[in-house]
């Protein structure tokens, strides 16, 4: 189960909502969901939660190139929505006009079993090849009160932890 976040900062502050992702299925659409909920460009923050296994976050400002940080590569690489996360961290070739449906997470294509005879399958040598570790910008909230160990040392409810180094944790707590 995901829990998904959109905190959008305005003069007043930050604003939160819950974000339905139903709809996503490209970093690009992900991106189009965040510059959507920006005022005059600001900075949006989107966080995106798989129960206790992993978290990201993306930040946008503006037309800018997003910035990405998920806190176990590997684990996210496996679920639908960190897989798109993980392969625009780590350049995979996949490109954004790749949907769930053409990313083969099981492991098989077009429904055919995998040839057990290669040295390595393709999916086992992409989700192989991600580090347990955290991957991306380490350094994406650091102006906005967090550092880059304190992001790293998260665990729990990181989401939680986030907002409150932000100044929105009462925000962020009416859309949970």
């Amino acid at each position: 189960m995901y829990f998904a976040a959109l905190l959008a900062r305005t003069e007043d502050g930050w604003e939160a909502s819950d974000t339905e992702l139903d709809d996503v299925e490209t970093l690009s659409d992900l991106i189009d969901l965040a510059r959507e909920a920006s005022i005059d460009d600001d900075t949006v923050i989107v966080f995106i939660e798989q129960e206790d296994a992993w978290f990201g976050v993306l930040r946008i400002e503006g037309e800018d190139d997003p910035r990405i940080y998920v806190s176990d590569g590997a684990a996210a690489a496996r679920s639908s929505y960190g897989e798109i996360l993980t392969k625009e961290i780590l350049g995979d070739d996949l490109d954004d006009d790749d949907t769930l449906d053409d990313l083969n997470l099981d492991g098989t294509e077009d429904g055919e079993p995998l040839d057990r005879d290669d040295d390595e399958d393709e999916a086992g040598a992409s989700v192989d090849a991600v580090p347990a570790a955290p991957v991306g910008d380490r350094l994406l909230l650091a102006d906005l009160g967090m550092s880059e160990s304190q992001l790293q040392e998260l665990d729990g409810d990181a989401l939680a932890e986030i907002a409150d180094a932000l100044g929105a944790a009462e925000v962020l707590e009416t859309v949970r």
